[in-house]
């Protein structure tokens, strides 16, 4: 049996099998574990394996079973690797440190190949403390980040942007969940907006990033005028875009760099990986798919 694996339930289309492959050239095994119901799933885990992937609908029950979270899963109620340790179960939440290393990579090219040969494993806690020290200074004052939809992929998000050191604005189809988002974390100092205000929160940012499943009415209506700020901008959905076709090309056009989902993705293995292996992976492999 495989020391590594992912939960979740469906997950027969999984890329993570892959993405395994290719970080670590078959030197280890990975099961998806097949399971409709979380405790089987988890059972399995607890019997066979040393550390696995968690994705939809099991994220917020695996942060319930670890006895070790990190800052960001036990801000976001939700983690999607569970390993086991020698003191109990940890949990780690990499979409949270996908959005750092993708954010980064984009503003301070190279930075993800350099700090993974000289920190190994341990490169995506660097690769944050940089980026915190070093941002306010590339843009010459402090940037500010749009979220967009604050489900799981989203709140990471906004706590990822948010620990970089951008002002951040969030906001949800469901405004009131965007308020109880940010009710207990009054340290990060997010601002609210309407979701009817996306495009005038649009010119104002440095950061976009789309985690809504679908493209807003407003998205008809976006001009080349409104990326006038030469965003970033990271959309967590790969299969089907928002960001497509003419929009992307106006966005294109008016100087925005537009960071895809898939690439999202990568850089979640990049540094999902390194915690549940302990050892870096071939990062030019992933980045290779």
């Amino acid at each position: 049996m495989p020391d590594f694996g992912l939960i979740g339930h469906p997950i027969e289309h999984s890329q993570s099998p892959r993405l395994f492959e290719a970080a670590y050239h078959g030197k280890y095994g990975y099961d998806l574990i097949q399971g409709q119901y979380f405790e089987e799933s988890y059972a399995k885990f607890l019997k066979g394996y040393k550390a696995i992937n968690v994705t939809a609908p099991f994220k917020e029950k695996a942060y319930e079973k670890a006895d070790i979270v990190s800052g960001p899963v036990a801000l976001t109620g939700a983690a999607n690797i569970l390993v086991k340790t020698p003191d109990g179960v940890s949990a780690y939440n990499s979409d949270f440190t996908g959005v750092i290393l993708t954010v980064t990579e984009a503003l301070f090219p190279g930075i993800i190949r350099e700090f993974y040969g000289t920190f190994g494993s341990q490169a995506h806690v660097k690769i944050h403390q940089f980026v915190r020290a070093q941002l306010a200074e590339r843009y010459g004052r402090r940037p500010a980040a749009l979220v967009a939809g604050l489900g799981g992929a989203g709140k990471a998000a906004a706590l990822a942007a948010a620990e970089c050191g951008f002002a951040t604005t969030v906001m949800n189809r469901t405004a009131a969940k965007a308020e109880a988002f940010i009710k207990g974390l009054p340290e990060y100092g997010f601002r609210v907006a309407d979701i009817r205000d996306f495009r005038s929160e649009l010119r104002q940012a440095d950061l976009l990033v789309y985690a809504l499943p679908m493209a807003l009415d407003s998205f008809a209506e976006l001009e080349a005028e409104d990326f006038s700020s030469k965003p970033l901008v990271l959309e967590a959905n790969y299969r089907n875009p928002a960001f497509s076709g003419l929009l992307r090309a106006r966005m294109l056009d008016a100087g925005a760099k537009y960071l895809p989902g898939n690439l999202w993705l990568v850089n979640q293995a990049v540094s999902g990986y390194s915690v549940m292996t302990g050892e870096a992976p071939d990062i030019d492999s992933l980045i290779s798919l």
